[in-house]
């Protein structure tokens, strides 16, 4: 018998916010590599003018009010103590949408797209195309995590999370979206579990990167694999050093705030649409507020589990097994990696709706919530009549 979800609010005491603010004081600074700025990396100049911002002016009680605005819980779920939002529709039929982020992201890259989805009268929309949504905090990341807890790969994940939707809250059928490791989250679910859901959104496409998947390829699937080369040549570090060597990785970043900030604001500035000024596209506040949320939780090194879990298993989407549930693509035009539909369409074989978006990047619902937002309405509108939905 599963128990009920306990309503949850956020709450860091004052001792470790104190605390956060002394070690900031203390944090020292490598010299800056010769070169352009950011060229290896963060900028010492930018990182130190973050922490100096992050000392003195950035205020976590308001970061921590705006989440507790929203219906929080935690459930006892997998061996975890499981948290996550629950924001009801506003509209005559809401459909239950399970939302899921990824890394490093939190539930705070939620908070300018959950009202539009919930709520899009209030946006100028349909109250009919209303969602109530869940959100959970991955298990692993943010408040979804304690110390020696069990560590949670993407196939963990999905089935942690499928019985969330349907023991816990009691949806039979749902709908589905992700980025990042959520993209590989709702898809691991929608293979197995097809009967349950409604439909698939994705803003990044999990498929298989191997620059050698295709023998004679199109123009365009070559262009497609010549940026992938360079994607897994460049951009993969991080990769490999959390899928081999986590805990050691996580020393570091659980003991200095800077490091921490240092690690995740370059994945901000590098796979967002920011043309090099990433305060441009994502606000600092809320980059500081999903930094302070894994520094006052402790998370970073659980947080890195599913990179090592896919560097020693199988890929999480299984060969020969086709997505067969109908799929949506959200396209922002400087995602990390960016698949044609002829290769996607070997894996998700109903693909209703590709949306090539004019602007945006990897962290779509901070970046473009609007737009986000209208092409995940769009996409569930026509499949509401054969939801069949039900639930609490």
């Amino acid at each position: 018998m599963t128990s009920p979800p306990a309503p949850f609010t956020l709450q860091v005491p004052d001792d470790a916010v104190a605390d956060l603010r002394e070690r900031l004081a203390r944090s020292r600074y490598p010299d800056q590599a010769p070169g352009a700025p950011w060229a290896y990396g963060t900028d010492v100049a930018w990182l130190r003018s973050l922490v100096d911002y992050w000392r003195e002016d950035f205020d976590w009680r308001a970061a921590e009010a705006e989440l507790n605005a929203l219906p929080q819980y935690k459930v006892p779920l997998a061996g975890i103590d499981l948290h996550f939002l629950h924001v009801p529709g506003k509209g005559p039929a809401p459909l239950p949408l399970l939302l899921c982020h990824g890394w490093p992201g939190s539930v705070y890259e939620f908070l300018e797209l959950i009202p539009r989805l919930t709520d899009p009268a209030s946006f100028g929309g349909d109250p009919a195309n209303a969602l109530t949504v869940v959100a959970p905090s991955l298990p692993g990341y943010g408040l979804s995590f304690r110390p020696g807890q069990p560590r949670f790969g993407v196939e963990e994940m999905a089935t942690c999370l499928t019985a969330l939707m349907t023991e816990v809250l009691g949806y039979e059928r749902f709908a589905l979206q992700g980025g990042d490791w959520g993209s590989f989250i709702t898809s691991r679910i929608a293979f197995d579990h097809p009967e349950r859901v409604i439909g698939l959104h994705l803003n990044m496409l999990p498929l298989r990167r191997d620059p050698k998947m295709v023998t004679d390829p199109t123009a365009e699937e070559a262009a497609y694999l010549e940026a992938l080369k360079y994607f897994l040549k460049e951009e993969t570090g991080y990769q490999w050093i959390q899928g081999t060597r986590p805990q050691t990785l996580a020393f570091g970043l659980t003991d200095s705030p800077a490091g921490l900030a240092a690690w995740i604001v370059e994945k901000f500035r590098a796979w967002s649409d920011c043309g090099g000024d990433v305060e441009s596209t994502i606000a600092k506040d809320r980059m500081l507020a999903n930094i302070s949320l894994y520094w006052f939780t402790g998370c970073i090194g659980a947080s890195f589990w599913p990179y090592y879990a896919r560097m020693h298993g199988p890929w999480p989407i299984p060969d020969g097994g086709p997505i067969a549930v109908p799929t949506a693509y959200a396209a922002f035009p400087t995602e990390i990696v960016r698949p044609p539909r002829s290769l996607a369409e070997r894996t998700y074989t109903d693909i209703r709706q590709w949306s090539v978006m004019k602007t945006g990047g990897h962290f779509a619902a901070m970046e473009q919530p609007e737009a986000l937002a209208r092409d995940l309405l769009d996409f569930l509108r026509p499949l509401r009549e054969r939801s069949g939905t039900g639930g609490s």
